[in-house]
């Protein structure tokens, strides 16, 4: 039960916060984009940022009863070496997954990757960076995030040079401030061109062209997405761009969905405000 909470509050976080504050507008016309977060993000040098660092509000995030298997595994791992070490690694990016929390996740699996060269490790490594991205608001933070997470799916395409995983990772790691954005978006194209229903690249291109103000093509998005299957991220953005587009009825509808996915009362209080705003 404990674990379900911490998914659904992590799919709040989502849904409310990161469309608010990944700043891509410009996409469409680079030179606008020089006051941007994105290009401020991209010129910044990224703060060193350690396993540590984001342990600790981690652990204060999931509770003593989950941070005590942290801690247990992470005194194992300061007296183990070798294949030992590498056991513990992994088992401590599993935790962390599985308790919703990726950037202590992503720290291990690139640990893993460095050591091992593994396309898969990489590729743990950059989405978990990229999910630690979009769950922070800590500025100092979102620099180090994101040049770990370009480090990491250039690393799957040195080794894996047509994974669209890997183009998908990068994509959204160059327009979220590791490289620029207009090629992020490529590598996005590129990926859905080879398969119209990747989901994480069109995801992102739809949240990406909601903040561009590209509310059409976002429609088109997400419920390319939603025909797939249902679940919360697609569903609110296409709510949003309804809403934006002043299609009020397709948006009260789809917000009424939302409201069904995530029952918790803070998150419905905020869904009935946008849909009374919408009657009125």
């Amino acid at each position: 039960m404990y674990k379900k909470q911490i998914a659904v509050g992590v799919a709040i976080v989502i849904v409310v916060g990161y469309l608010y504050r990944l700043p891509v507008k410009g996409l469409i016309k680079p030179k606008e984009a020089k006051s941007d977060k994105t290009t401020v993000l991209t010129n910044r040098k990224a703060t060193t940022v350690t396993v540590d660092m984001v342990s600790e509000p981690a652990k204060a995030a999931i509770g003593a009863g989950l941070t005590a298997k942290i801690n247990d595994l992470e005194g194992q791992l300061k007296n183990a070496s070798g294949a030992d070490a590498d056991k513990l690694q992994q088992q401590l990016a599993k935790q962390w997954d599985d308790d919703n929390q990726p950037a202590p996740a992503a720290f291990y699996y690139q640990a893993l990757a460095r050591k091992d060269n593994k396309a898969e490790d990489w590729l743990n490594a950059g989405n978990r960076f990229n999910d630690a991205y979009k769950l922070t608001q800590d500025t100092l933070l979102q620099p180090a995030f994101v040049s770990n997470a370009a480090e990491a799916f250039q690393n799957v395409l040195k080794l894996q040079p047509e994974s669209l995983a890997g183009k998908t990772g990068l994509g959204v790691a160059y327009v979220n401030g590791a490289g620029a954005p207009m090629q992020g978006i490529a590598l996005l194209l590129e990926v859905v061109k080879k398969d119209p229903k990747n989901w994480s690249a069109n995801l992102n291109l739809g949240m990406f062209a909601m903040k561009s103000g590209q509310f059409e093509k976002a429609v088109v998005r997400f419920k390319t997405l939603l025909a797939q299957k249902v679940e919360l991220e697609p569903e609110f953005y296409l709510a949003e761009s309804y809403r934006q587009l002043g299609m009020k009825k397709e948006a009260i509808e789809a917000y009424q969905k939302c409201k069904d996915m995530v029952p918790d009362p803070a998150f419905v209080q905020r869904i009935d405000d946008d849909i009374k705003e919408l009657k009125n």
